[in-house]
This record gives C-alpha cells, sequence and structure tokens, in this order.
C-alpha cells in the first residue's frame, strides 16, 4: 500500500515539475529563435539578445532589474535573520504567535494583491514610484520567506552553542553571524 502511494506521490510530483518548468524551457528555446513568434521555430539566433543590450533603455531596465534582485536578496537576508533571531528568542509565546501570524498573513496573501497594496500605499504617501519603491516592495515582500527558511534552524540550535558564544564574550549578534 505504501508503496502504491510513493510511485502516485512520485508521478505527481513528476507531473507539478513539468507543469511549472515545460513554459520556461519553451520560453527560453524561443528566445534564440529567429522568427517573431512563437509558432514555430526559425532557426538559431542571437539577435534578439543583441538587439537587448544594443538598445540602452532596455539595457537599464534590465541593469535595474538585477540591482533590485541582487539589493533586495541581501537587505532582506539581514533583515529576516535578525527578525527570525528575535522571534525565536521571543520571551513571551503569545508575542511569537501574534509574530508569527503576520508572516503568515504575507505569505499566504497573493502577490498581485501584496503588489496593488504597496502600488496603494506609495501612492497615498506621494512617494514617487520607481527604483527605490519597487526595492522597498521586494524586500518587504522578501522577508516573510526568509523567516520561513531561518526559524526552524534557529529552532534547531542548541542553546549550548549560544551559551558557549556568551562565554567567550560574543555579543548576540556577533555570535551569530560567527556560529
Amino acid at each position: 500500500m505504501s508503496s502504491k502511494a510513493s510511485k502516485f506521490g512520485k508521478i505527481y510530483l513528476i507531473i507539478i515539475f513539468l507543469l511549472l518548468y515545460i513554459p520556461i524551457i519553451y520560453l527560453i528555446v524561443y528566445s534564440f529563435s529567429a522568427g517573431t513568434t512563437m509558432n514555430n521555430y526559425h532557426g538559431f539566433t542571437l539577435k534578439h539578445y543583441a538587439d537587448l543590450f544594443a538598445d540602452k533603455r532596455m539595457l537599464a531596465i534590465f541593469l535595474n532589474t538585477i540591482l533590485i534582485a541582487l539589493l533586495s536578496s541581501l537587505i532582506s537576508t539581514i533583515i529576516g535573520t535578525i527578525g527570525a533571531f528575535n522571534i525565536s528568542n521571543a520571551k513571551r509565546r503569545r508575542t511569537k504567535q501574534v509574530l508569527l501570524s503576520l508572516n503568515s498573513i504575507l505569505l499566504v496573501s497573493p502577490d498581485v494583491i501584496i503588489g496593488a497594496s504597496f502600488l496603494i500605499f506609495f501612492t497615498a504617501l506621494s512617494i514617487p514610484l520607481g527604483f527605490w519603491s519597487v526595492l522597498l516592495s521586494h524586500i518587504a515582500f522578501e522577508i516573510p520567506i526568509v523567516l520561513l527558511m531561518v526559524l526552524p534552524r534557529l529552532n534547531e540550535m542548541s542553546p549550548s552553542l549560544i551559551n558557549a558564544a556568551k562565554d567567550w564574550g560574543l555579543v548576540k549578534v556577533r555570535s551569530l553571524r560567527i556560529l
């Protein structure tokens, strides 16, 4: 019985991964097609990528995208790790539950709703839309994911490691970095 369920689970997982990755592979393959549509493959070319890097406006958009991805992941990792450390060390159980519930709300909310909420928020506060608003939105979107990934690791960490770091005279932030 369990082998049947295991086999079904593997098949189900393969189907899900195929549904997720086939469109991405399709886009990658047809991005190298000489044609202008994605109906028929018209031979290999790098023309579309050459056009992308020749257009200064498109290149600026591409570089901004890379910069936002790098900065938002770095900043959200730092903030999320500090947040996870504070949630892990929260004394009151109720405080920990409230913070984790708030984190869960952001995780289960659809991305479009979160994006629209940030758009309304920035517009209401007359914050100009652009690089910084997009960066802040991405950071706020990524922090709950970092919390979700870091918190279990912190909970698994032995308290004796933290106590040993304190015995060596390390403060909490420095000991976390070294550990």
